[in-house]
């Protein structure tokens, strides 16, 4: 999963029949820090998400899972909300073992 941010909506008249009733939302990806990072994209909605939200989205193969059994033309698909991010200052190290009794020796 990867994270971005919902910076619009997309109308689309004309689209292929499976997508009938499908929002489609524009996504600007974000880096691990929160920040902007590549171009924006176009990604379907599976979890209701509005816009300026922090969203996470995932790509390929895996963006049609939330669809199934109905088999959706997606290369995007949002796939939830964040509701907070807690970043770590740069220059620090993350230790992803807080309790002693799990860290190797």
């Amino acid at each position: 999963m990867l994270l971005g941010r919902v910076i619009g909506t997309v109308v689309a008249t004309m689209k292929n029949e499976s997508l009938v009733g499908q929002r489609l939302l524009i996504v600007q990806p974000l880096n691990r820090r929160g920040r902007d990072t590549g171009k924006p994209l176009v990604a379907l909605d599976s979890v209701g998400a509005g816009a300026g939200e922090m969203i996470y989205w995932c790509r390929g193969k895996e963006a049609s899972f939330p669809f199934l059994p109905a088999e959706l033309p997606t290369e995007a698909t949002i796939v939830g909300i964040v509701d907070s991010l807690n970043i770590p200052k740069e220059g620090t190290s993350v230790s992803h073992a807080e309790d002693p009794a799990e860290r190797r020796i």
